[in-house]
């Protein structure tokens, strides 16, 4: 029940972080910004005043972290395989072996006669 409760509020929050930096404003992002020039921020210098969506953005995004890994961790709580409940084939154990046994039916006795053109009167066998 909880999970699901967090896994709701981590939601929220990637729509609402996903809102918040598209509604954001570019900062000098022509090319004469790659090469210094006009309208263009030194990498160290002076930093504009944070925005409420500047803001907005980084509590999102340590939120997005937060939860991720909250959630990564609530996940491995149930380590279990898909098969933890199903008995496999495993090994079976070996039928103990035993000698052949005679039997006191009467031997078999080869065929004398050649075969011929005459037709065969057995019973056809029986399909399996």
């Amino acid at each position: 029940m909880v999970t699901i409760f967090f896994t709701g509020l981590y939601v929220v929050v990637c729509l609402l972080l996903l809102v918040v930096v598209l509604m954001q404003q570019g900062k000098g992002g022509d090319i004469a910004a790659a090469f210094g020039g006009s309208g263009s921020q030194t990498a160290f210098g002076a930093r504009a005043g944070a925005t409420v969506l500047t803001r907005a953005t980084a509590v999102l995004g340590a939120l997005f972290m937060i939860g991720s890994m909250t959630l990564a961790v609530a996940g491995q709580r149930g380590t279990s395989s898909v098969l933890s409940g199903v008995d496999g084939p495993g090994i079976q154990p070996a039928a103990p072996l035993t000698a052949p046994v005679e039997s006191a039916a009467a031997p078999i006795v080869p065929e004398t006669e050649p075969p011929g053109d005459e037709a065969v009167t057995e019973a056809p066998a029986e399909p399996q």
